[in-house]
């Protein structure tokens, strides 16, 4: 099943059905360990209708409350060798050699929920950055009390010269105003997502394609079981959170994104998220 945040409410899809479910809150109604049980029993006598169809055209949100937005780095092999080369002349190859390694994983505050942009919204590069690269990222729902419920797609906008320049300079290419997206939907299912399910890449700049990838999430290192477990180890989550688990697309320095450009992300079983650099 599948939760859309829409302008006028939320909309549950099923089997390609689409039902609107009037006066929930957000982040009470995410924020449930037994979520999928909790949309099971709300369709059970639930008929579909014209009005989610409504709700759907009226606009997607991200779907995102008052959740934060947190990001895993370096989970990927392809993602290690991209951060050796982008900081070697800086001298901090080697640490991200070590995070790779380690059993602690890399695990930084990306973004709080109001500042999340959504599905056909606009990301931002910066502009003191010259090179510039979007990271599609399986990303996981969490409840508060650190159960995974759910996934969706995201896209961690990066400024990759700037990290390059130095690692203690992450916080600035990672965090910023329109560096984090999320959508369109959130994927609620009782079994975890199969390993083979593939992320892809595609980067549309003037109606031409000028970039594409993909990976399938068995190539992750870490489990989501053990990020979760890092992440909730000395922090409280009260209305849960989301946790971006790292790419493994990583554009080498040849590429940077421009304005104008769309980013399509394309997940397995969730959809696609679409957004235009500002």
């Amino acid at each position: 099943m599948k939760i859309h945040k829409t302008q006028k409410g939320i909309v549950l899809e099923k089997n390609q059905e689409l039902y609107a479910l009037n006066d929930q809150d957000w982040d009470r109604f995410i924020n449930d360990d037994d979520l999928y049980q909790k949309l099971t029993y709300l369709l059970a006598d639930k008929e579909p209708g014209p009005e989610a169809h409504d709700w759907m055209n009226s606009g997607l949100l991200p779907p995102v409350g008052n959740q934060e937005v947190w990001a895993s780095g370096v989970t990927y092999y392809r993602s290690k060798l991209g951060r050796q080369e982008e900081s070697k002349d800086s001298g901090g190859g080697t640490f991200y050699e070590k995070v790779y390694l380690a059993e602690r994983p890399e695990l930084f505050m990306k973004s709080t929920g109001p500042r999340v942009v959504g599905h056909l919204q606009n990301v931002r590069i910066r502009k003191d950055s010259t090179w510039n690269v979007p990271e599609p990222e399986l990303t996981l729902l969490i409840s508060g009390s650190g159960k995974i419920l759910g996934y969706t797609i995201g896209n961690d906008m990066s400024s990759r010269s700037i990290e390059g320049e130095n690692p203690l300079y992450l916080p600035q290419a990672k965090v910023y105003d329109g560096a984090t997206s999320l959508g369109p939907c959130i994927l609620v299912s009782p079994e975890p997502l199969p390993a083979s399910t593939t992320i892809g890449l595609e980067i549309i700049r003037e109606s031409s394609l000028v970039f594409s990838d993909s990976i399938t999430i068995d190539q992750i290192k870490r489990s989501f079981k053990q990020l979760v477990e890092f992440l909730y180890r000395e922090y409280s989550f009260p209305h849960g959170a989301f946790l971006m688990t790292g790419t493994g697309i990583v554009p080498d320095q040849s590429f940077t994104l421009h304005s104008g450009d769309s980013i399509k992300i394309h997940i397995e079983g969730i959809g696609t998220l679409i957004n235009a650099v500002e």
